[in-house]
C-alpha cells in the first residue's frame, strides 16, 4: 500500500491525486472535479481572500481523506 503521508501531501496540492494513488480512482476523480467546480463558482461569487480560504479548507479536507484512506 502507499504511504499515508505521501497520499495526504499529493492530495493537498492536487485534490484527488492522493485518493487515486491510495487505490480509489473514482473517488480521486470526484474530488478533482469538485475542486475545479468549487474554484470556478467561488471565484465568481467571492473576493480573492475568501477564495483562498475556501480552497485551503478543501485541500486540507482532501489531504485528510487521502491520509485516512491510505492507512
Amino acid at each position: 500500500m502507499v504511504n499515508a503521508i505521501l497520499a495526504a501531501v499529493l492530495s493537498f496540492f492536487i485534490p484527488g491525486l492522493g485518493q487515486a494513488v491510495a487505490g480509489d480512482i473514482k473517488k480521486g476523480i470526484i474530488f478533482f472535479v469538485i475542486a475545479i467546480i468549487l474554484a470556478a463558482i467561488v471565484s465568481f461569487v467571492f473576493r480573492s481572500w475568501i477564495v483562498n480560504i475556501i480552497g485551503l479548507l478543501y485541500s486540507l479536507y482532501a489531504a485528510y481523506d487521502a491520509y485516512q484512506m491510505a492507512q
